[in-house]
């Protein structure tokens, strides 16, 4: 994107015709904005992101605690792309060794990661237009037709929906796709990232004050160097590195102490903290399997998911080159520094197509005659 003027002219083809005449116009600053009773959200038609989520924190005052950018025509042009809250596809997080096999036949997909596949490449879902297909006050919905090998071997064409939703302070995403002509790698996520201080706790930008429960989650995938699953599937014994389950008050940084955190997720020692995958196991019907808490702001933010497990990325990659948004932070000088977000990602196993002993190939293949959902939502509150 050279400009912002591209850009608003793609947001106008993004913007579809709604009934007979309606057409939904973002507002001034290129987002569309909905609302309920505790909370709202901005969204923009790149990647089907989330710009902006304001919830009150325990004095009152509404504050937004997801990562982002003042200037939406940013977003295409930033050359990290760190993904903001956004749906990258069609077959999220890592294909192992850029390859997966399908009905006896093995297809080489985009090396952009290392040897591996991210988020199916540098054309995934995160990079698109998608289209506005449906506005109300309280909720939008955004589509996408993906054309077969528009990501390498990602083949026969998928068409996808996301609708974004409010209620009494509650973010409800859901997700449909359909691969009409071919079976094909499908797995979706939301990949959002949330600091709920809002960058404005005077004590420290980092995450790892924040307390994090998944109290249905003693097992993760083991990974190696580069964040890739090797396959083995570990129990966290109590106050472990990758202990969350153990007990509902753990810091997320309980373990910052603890020989190994340096490296814990890998690139031979220089990722900190957190890049990985945990499994829910016997969550009861509409459980929250994650909560996300801060005593500093008081925001408690709870998932619900369908799902069978969460990624967990504590920001290590951040090299404190990004702006907050300005309605974040304590000075205009603030940066997204190194551990000082968390990306919680609802999704199945990674890099499933590739090992069948999971039994999760299934749920990651889609073909004619078959509908993928996904469905998740966030509830805020306080502490």
């Amino acid at each position: 994107m050279k400009s912002s003027a591209v850009f608003l002219a793609a947001l106008a083809r993004a913007a579809l015709v709604l009934g007979d005449s309606e057409i939904p116009e973002p507002g001034a600053d290129g987002r569309y904005t909905i609302s309920a009773p505790g909370i709202k959200a901005q969204f923009i038609p790149y990647g089907a992101s989330l710009t902006n989520l304001f919830v009150s924190d325990k004095n009152g005052n509404d504050i937004d605690v997801v990562l982002g950018y003042d200037d939406a025509a940013y977003y295409p042009k930033d050359p990290g792309h760190p993904v903001y809250n956004s749906i990258p596809g069609r077959y999220v997080n890592r294909i192992g060794h850029a390859q997966y096999t399908l009905d006896g036949k093995t297809y080489k997909t985009e090396d952009n990661d290392g040897g591996n596949t991210l988020h199916s490449g540098t054309n995934n879902w995160s990079f698109r237009f998608w289209n506005v297909t449906a506005l109300a006050a309280d909720s939008i919905t955004f589509a996408i037709s993906d054309a077969s090998n528009s990501s390498l071997n990602m083949l026969g064409r998928v068409d996808a929906s996301v609708t974004y939703s409010l209620t009494n302070s509650t973010w409800n995403i859901k997700m449909t796709a359909t691969a009409p002509d071919n079976r094909t790698p499908l797995m979706l996520t939301q990949h959002t990232y949330f600091n709920l201080d809002a960058y404005k706790n005077p004590a420290t930008p980092l995450i790892w004050d924040h307390t994090l429960s998944l109290p249905y989650s003693k097992r993760y995938l083991e990974a190696d160097q580069g964040a890739l699953p090797t396959g083995k599937i570990l129990t966290a014994a109590p106050g472990s590195l990758n202990d969350f389950a153990s007990a509902s008050n753990l810091k997320f940084g309980h373990a910052r102490n603890l020989t190994g955190f340096a490296g814990n997720c890998g690139a031979d020692g220089a990722c900190e903290g957190y890049n990985g995958y945990w499994l829910v196991e016997d969550a009861p019907k509409d459980a929250a399997v994650v909560t996300l808490a801060s005593d500093f702001s008081g925001v408690k933010a709870q998932l619900r998911t369908t799902q069978p497990g969460v990624v967990l990325y504590s920001c290590s990659w951040m090299d404190g080159s990004a702006p907050i948004k300005s309605d974040q932070g304590l000075s205009a000088a603030q940066k997204v520094v190194k551990s000082s977000c968390v990306a919680i990602e609802a999704q199945d196993y990674p890099d499933g197509i590739n090992h069948p002993e999971w039994n999760r190939t299934s749920y990651q293949i889609t073909g004619p005659g078959q509908t993928y959902n996904w469905e998740s939502s966030w509830t805020f509150g306080l502490v």
